[in-house]
């Protein structure tokens, strides 16, 4: 299954600009950026993303928080979820991993890479959900 929708909360607009044009201009997936957790917990009853690309610290709601709001909905709860970060210390790679992210990206990040990299984290999830769950 490749990996095609994504959903990306950030609260900064010049970094929203990038991912956007590295996951739609480079990569050609199909993107719905949202400015924070609520406007992300009101997109995703429209749009189901195959994965979704999370800020870590925002105003009002941050990522932690708008992911669990996120798995409140039926429809949510099995999608994979990356958190971008520019503190990435162990323990909060920790704290976002416990909370059921697949992967934590450092920010500053490579955009023209960022979407090849992406998939490869999709791909893993893919196969190691698989693993887990074997029909």
């Amino acid at each position: 299954m490749a990996l095609d929708k994504i959903l990306h909360v950030e609260d900064d607009e010049s970094i929203r600009v990038i991912v956007e044009m590295a996951l739609v201009d480079i990569s050609g997936f199909t993107l719905v950026a949202c400015e924070g957790g609520n406007e992300a917990i009101s997109q995703i009853d429209d749009f189901t993303p195959d994965l979704i690309l999370l800020d870590a610290m925002m105003p009002g709601m941050d990522g932690l928080q708008t992911l669990v709001e996120i798995r409140k909905k039926p429809n949510c709860q099995n999608i994979p979820v990356v958190f971008m970060t520019a503190r990435i210390q162990q323990s909060e790679k920790k704290e976002y991993l416990d909370a059921g992210a697949i992967a934590v990206i450092e920010k500053p990040f490579d955009a023209m890479s960022l979407g090849d990299k992406l998939e490869s984290i999709y791909q893993a999830y893919l196969t190691s959900a698989d693993i887990n769950n074997p029909e």
